[in-house]
């Protein structure tokens, strides 16, 4: 008899350590919901606030009410920007710097990552890490050699770089350029070895195994990359503020604040729709290209 129950006993001191996992899981579950929408409800208030406050006229914003609720919505904040010649300026020179920025910095990150990580020499590897560690480098400390660079520059040649919204051009690489190689060394990498070696195998040279197989292989990677390039370039606002000073020659960023604030006039309403304005292209890049952006990323902090 006691032999023949030990089964049952054995069985009945297992249930419940599984009902306790189950349990364990269903907190942890629970736990992790309550932290998303928390970390939901953080980020998604700024932005709700910055659209309650774009359909507010400059009197409601002023008055004493609830600043979470619109009494009398309205879109003239909207349709004042859109309908000024200085924000549609604002808006192009940025759209036209963030395009090229992005043009620039696929063609010498891709070729430079694919060397790095394939084309194995001496020092590939420590020059791969410096690459990337260029990016850490803060902005800040960045520009004031810059301006050196530039007057050098003027002095040995006679043109004005700085007040051009073109020699953004120039500067916004050396932000995008090791961020995006260092990402697409990790998706080269993550590629297998066998393809490039049947490639050169078959009579391909480097060059045509780049842009044949390595190129459609790492789609995703070079998405992500694009994505940060552009979205680095789109919001950049240190750069500017300090290489641009002229109406006609500011991106979005910076048009927004020196052109709605006035001395210590703040048009609060069109600040913020001019914000939101802005912020809808990488929003909407985002929203259709945000798999293939981790995909790229995941593969480049993983591998390499």
């Amino acid at each position: 008899m006691a032999v023949a129950s030990t089964p049952a006993r054995v069985a009945d001191t297992a249930r419940p350590k599984y009902g306790s996992m189950s349990r364990d899981r269903t907190w942890a579950l629970r736990w992790s919901y309550v932290f998303l929408i928390l970390f939901a409800v953080f980020f998604l208030l700024p932005p709700i606030y910055m659209l309650v406050t774009s359909l507010k006229t400059s009197t409601e914003i002023s008055a004493v009410s609830n600043p979470w609720w619109v009494y009398n919505p309205t879109l003239e904040n909207y349709l004042g920007l859109l309908s000024s010649p200085e924000y549609l300026t604002f808006f192009r020179n940025s759209a036209i710097v963030s395009v090229v920025v992005v043009a620039v910095t696929m063609l010498i990150s891709v070729p430079a990552a694919f060397a790095l990580s394939r084309m194995k020499f001496w020092g590939s590897a420590t020059l791969a890490t410096g690459v990337f560690l260029t990016y850490l480098i803060p902005e800040t400390l960045l520009f004031l050699p810059l301006f050196k660079i530039f007057a050098v520059f003027k002095e040995l040649t006679g043109i004005e770089l700085i007040n051009r919204w073109w020699v953004l051009l120039v500067v916004y690489p050396t932000l995008t350029v090791p961020f995006c190689t260092w990402i697409m060394i990790g998706y080269f990498a993550s590629i297998p070895k066998e393809l490039d070696e049947a490639a050169l195998i078959d009579g391909a040279g480097w060059l045509q195994t780049l842009t044949k197989i390595f190129i459609p292989v790492a789609l995703p990677g070079l998405i992500a990359a694009m994505i940060f390039a552009f979205t680095v370039s789109w919001a950049q606002f240190l750069y500017p503020l300090a290489f641009t000073t002229s109406v006609d020659q500011l991106v979005l960023p910076v048009g927004i604040i020196t052109s709605l604030v006035k001395a210590d006039v703040y048009n609060w309403g069109q600040i913020m729709a001019g914000a939101l304005l802005g912020a809808a292209p990488p929003l909407i890049i985002y929203a259709f290209l945000m798999d293939y952006y981790i995909a790229g990323l995941t593969a480049g902090a993983t591998k390499g």
